[in-house]
């Protein structure tokens, strides 16, 4: 893609000296992988609402569903103070277009899953959400995010990458050239995605294609929020190793009067052994990829399925 994606960060994943010790949390993978790819937008909530570095750590006390943030030794509360600037913050990363956010892991204003909430009551629930994690998430729920402990995990990291380039080109798709209808945008990114979708949940694939047959019926402002919505939600199911093995069947169909018997047999043998969890899916992509260079498969050419994302950054090669 020649076009920017742009991803939120934790300022501290890119090494900057924001933590409350004054040191940081340089992440490798972000900085050096992901880097490669994605224009990052750094921001660091506790900096950025005036806190400064150093400065007393924190952590979130009370109810998990609406926790405090408070100092650990001094208990001043500064609950307030991070709600009132998060409103701002989120208010204003809506204008940076971003595709993406990755956050700093169990922290109490970035984390966004099982960030340990405190209380007079013994251990800590682990099921608490930072302040500001909270309010990005509820300004903008369609958007993937993910904190850098979860990247460490292939099919984490795998489905949350694929997501954020796969947004990237349906507003790419919905801002089109000038040349084409919302209507006929929409139809062509439906016909691109369909194996990507199917690999995810057949079920949502068959919705979003209903609602691709019906979309000259809609007002455009919610078919894009319909489609949006759907597509999002399809892209957050897990692909297992079963649904990809039925694309995968599905893509040979297309070469069923072009391969010898024996090609047959290797493909298939490809597809069970990756099925089966003795090779990564890497392995049959790669020999589909080549049949469908070789007979010059139109469809299957267009296929995001098949390229995804940049193949550098290797998310298909776990098995």
């Amino acid at each position: 893609m020649s076009e920017s994606i742009r991803v939120g960060v934790s300022a501290c994943l890119l090494g900057q000296p924001v933590r409350y010790d004054g040191g940081h949390k340089r992440d490798l993978y972000v900085m050096d992988t992901l880097g490669r790819h994605f224009e990052f937008v750094p921001v660091c909530p506790e900096v950025e609402c005036g806190l400064g570095v150093p400065r007393e750590a924190m952590r979130l006390t009370g109810d998990p569903d609406a926790p405090r943030l408070v100092t650990v030794k001094s208990g001043l509360d500064h609950t307030e103070r991070m709600q009132q600037w998060a409103a701002g913050r989120v208010a204003a990363l809506a204008g940076e277009n971003l595709c993406g956010f990755i956050f700093k892991s169990k922290s109490p204003s970035s984390g966004f899953t099982r960030v340990k909430v405190y209380s007079d009551k013994g251990a800590p629930a682990e099921r608490g959400v930072g302040l500001f994690a909270r309010a990005f998430l509820d300004r903008f729920p369609l958007i993937p995010v993910e904190d850098e402990g979860r990247l460490h995990d292939d099919k984490l990291r795998e489905n949350f990458i694929e997501r954020i380039f796969t947004l990237t080109r349906w507003r790419g798709a919905l801002a089109g050239d000038g040349t084409t209808s919302l209507v006929a945008r929409i139809i062509a990114f439906t016909s691109r995605h369909k194996l990507l979708l199917m690999a995810h949940s057949p079920e949502l694939a068959r919705q979003i294609g209903r609602l691709t047959a019906e979309s000259a019926n809609w007002p455009g402002d919610a078919l894009r929020h319909a489609y949006e919505t759907m597509l999002m939600r399809a892209l957050s199911l897990p692909a297992t190793p079963a649904k990809h093995a039925n694309v995968l069947q599905h893509i040979m169909g297309y070469f069923k009067k072009m391969l010898t018997a024996g090609e047959k047999a290797e493909l298939n043998e490809v597809i069970d052994n990756y099925r089966l969890g003795l090779v990564p899916l890497i392995v049959p992509i790669t020999l589909l990829l080549h049949y469908t260079r070789k007979y010059d498969v139109a469809y299957l050419k267009e296929q995001a399925y098949l390229t995804p994302h940049p193949i550098e950054l290797k998310l298909r090669n776990h098995a």
